[in-house]
């Protein structure tokens, strides 16, 4: 009985540990991000920082912010903020990344780039 316990136990923390590997996204960890407007009448620049987690990209302010991160670094998110929605797309690498956006403040349609530094 004992060895039958100690055998369930083990394969019990193997299966935690290799759960919590597999979820686990080299791109994890807090990063800064700046926009640029190139196109359209939004702020010409704006910065806010974001947190990934087994590739999920949040935001702890904004509720309405989604996001995500793949094994490769391509990345996706798209964000609203009452009248204002925007989405992206690009590219992290181990330390940096940049890509493009593009979406819309009240009426005026916007677009342009934004950099990544991992904190």
């Amino acid at each position: 009985m004992a060895k039958r316990s100690l055998l369930i136990a083990t394969v019990s923390c193997f299966i935690v540990f290799a759960t919590a590997a597999y979820g686990r996204s080299t791109f994890d960890g807090s990063w800064d991000l700046v926009f640029v407007t190139q196109r359209g009448a939004c702020d010409s620049s704006f910065a806010f920082t974001v947190d990934v987690t087994n590739g999920i990209v949040t935001h702890p302010n904004l509720v309405r912010f989604r996001g995500n991160v793949t094994n490769s670094g391509a990345v996706r998110a798209s964000v609203t903020v009452q009248d204002k929605y925007a989405t992206g797309a690009g590219k992290l690498f181990a330390t940096s990344g940049r890509g493009t956006w593009s979406g819309h403040s009240g009426t005026a349609r916007c677009s342009g780039y934004w950099t990544a530094q991992r904190n």
